[in-house]
């Protein structure tokens, strides 16, 4: 019974460590731009724009978190579909801070997004705030 006791304790305390492990920094970043994509297929703005910061920079000015926010909700509003089909994406240290890459590729079953359809390269940064890495900033180029 005694060998029973030390092996329970022994698995209980490799479970707690386990559970203390926390992901690496590229992985969580990874995440939250695969939560973000899958927001944007529910048409979900506040899920998409969590990971946002609040000072956000989106193509150098043209769009705030916000403006993401009203465009989602607005496609919401008139029963559009959105599909976001992420490429590899590519997570690079920059000091303190990562830069995220990406492809994209837009497609939709409305109107109200049809001149923004297609495939993109992005470039997303990232920094920590509290616990979470947040975007603050994000270049997008349509390719096709």
């Amino acid at each position: 019974m005694n060998f029973l006791y030390r092996f329970s304790y022994i698995a209980l305390l490799t479970l707690a460590v386990a559970g203390c492990h926390r992901a690496p920094d590229e992985v969580l970043i990874r995440q939250a731009i695969d939560k973000a994509a899958q927001a944007a297929e529910q048409v979900d703005a506040t899920a998409v724009i969590k990971p946002l910061t609040d000072d956000f920079d989106g193509n150098g000015g043209s769009m705030t978190s916000q403006d993401i926010a009203n465009l989602l909700r607005a496609a919401r509003f008139r029963g559009e579909t959105l599909h976001a089909v992420l490429g590899p994406v590519d997570v690079q240290p920059r000091g303190e801070r990562f830069v995220a890459s990406f492809s994209v590729t837009l497609t939709s079953g409305g109107k109200l997004f049809p001149s923004q359809l297609g495939v993109y390269q992005v470039e997303t940064a990232w920094r920590r705030e509290g616990r979470d890495w947040r975007c603050y900033s994000a270049t997008w180029t349509q390719q096709l």
